[in-house]
């Protein structure tokens, strides 16, 4: 039965991957109020650790996974890797005599202990001193609640996580109170579009991107573009010898790593390469987001019935976020690029097909399942395929960041 795993990143206070906590959305068929809580974590800590390479799904950070009580008595976090899973304490869990134990041989073993959606109780004082990291709603805890817990807080080696945070706002607001890292899409939500004009280094970058978009652009003026820029050849040669193309021999000249390429995918590295660059201002975490959003539309759409252009729905994905790279508007990017209709009433109006597979890519990676699974049934995706197409475009993206071996 194909099991869904959903991930939320975590940031520090310079905006930079932390960790990525792990959420178990069942089956498509499934709700997930009919799944217990021992079901949920067991499910996904098969899927995470048996099924699968978890380093595929946490680019090797940290997953924090949620323990009922039932799983912490038995002492289950124990039998998984101290350097790969933070154990979330859930708020309904009881912290008797058993959990303390636990707790307390977990912290000596060196895991990492995490108390969710915490309020300040008398009862998790005897807990407090083998917890690392307290996490706290930002949005539904009261301000007043919020800094009398740190106050409290200041005595314990912990360090504060504000989940819920959805705006640059509420991020400045947690950072001035004292909390070190951040759960919530506020790195992809900017506070509010500024029209700003754009520097002549990105307004080049956007006029290489419409030539490298430009169907006339010829293979030898993209080898000129690729051999005369060390860093764009230096990350070419890590990308193709990274474990997402399994090579036996490694590919060692940028003529070698035309040839294997191809024109589409070589026109794709460079639209890659440039994309990082306008996002230099932007969270490393929005830039990693929208290359498995542009893999991961594209494998949407081949396992519909839609006769779609791959590169169109890698692109759709790929520009998704170029206003907030830009801190500009959607329609003022458009306006310097002669992208297609269809691309471009997808991103300036969320109107067309292509919006719909956008619309699905961008609920599977923010966990809302029902949503998810609306849109998924109405463009005839082969539900079957979801995980793997995304854990697939996870890879795709970990190639061309880190060129993992």
């Amino acid at each position: 039965m194909e099991q869904f795993i959903a991930r939320q990143p975590i940031l520090n206070a310079q905006k930079r991957l932390f960790a990525y906590e792990l959420l178990y959305r069942g089956a498509a068929d499934y709700k997930l109020a009919d799944v217990s809580g021992e079901k949920a974590t067991t499910s996904l800590l098969s899927s995470a650790f048996l099924t699968r390479d978890i380093d595929e799904i946490s680019n090797h950070k940290p997953c924090f996974i949620n323990f009922t009580q039932k799983l912490i008595e038995q002492n289950i976090p124990a039998s998984f890797p101290k350097s790969q899973v933070v154990v979330e304490l859930l708020e309904s869990i009881e912290p008797n005599e058993k959990v303390v134990a636990v707790c307390k041989s977990l912290f000596q073993q060196g895991y990492t202990i995490a108390l969710d959606d915490f309020v300040f109780e008398r009862k998790y004082l005897k807990l407090l001193e083998y917890v690392s990291i307290i996490k706290i709603d930002v949005r539904l805890t009261p301000l007043d609640t919020i800094i009398r817990t740190l106050n409290i807080l200041k005595n314990y080696n912990v360090k504060l996580l504000a989940e819920k945070v959805e705006t640059l706002e509420e991020f400045d607001r947690a950072q001035k109170m004292g909390f070190s890292y951040f759960q919530g899409y506020f790195f992809c939500r900017p506070e509010q579009i500024k029209i700003v004009e754009l520097t002549v280094a990105k307004v080049n970058l956007l006029r290489l991107l419409n030539e490298v978009t430009q169907k006339n652009t010829t293979m030898s003026r993209l080898h000129e573009i690729i051999s005369h820029d060390v860093a764009t050849s230096y990350k070419l040669l890590k990308f193709l010898n990274s474990a997402y193309f399994y090579r036996l021999e490694k590919v060692s000249s940028i003529k070698h790593a035309i040839a294997y390429l191809g024109e589409k995918e070589l026109r794709r590295f460079i639209l890659l390469i440039i994309i990082s660059e306008l996002a230099v201002n932007a969270s490393d975490e929005l830039v990693r987001l929208v290359l498995v959003r542009a893999k991961f539309c594209e494998l949407l759409a081949a396992n519909s019935p839609y006769s779609l252009k791959s590169e169109q729905l890698f692109i759709l994905g790929l520009f998704s976020s170029l206003d907030i790279m830009l801190s500009t508007s959607m329609d003022k990017v458009m306006e310097q690029l002669p992208i297609n209709t269809e691309i471009k009433n997808a991103l300036v109006s969320s109107t067309g097909i292509l919006s719909l597979f956008l619309q699905a890519a961008i609920a599977v990676e923010r966990r809302q399942k029902q949503q998810a699974l609306k849109l998924l049934k109405e463009l005839a995706v082969d539900l079957g395929t979801v995980s793997e197409s995304y854990l697939t475009a996870i890879r795709y993206s970990n190639g061309l960041i880190y060129g993992e071996k």
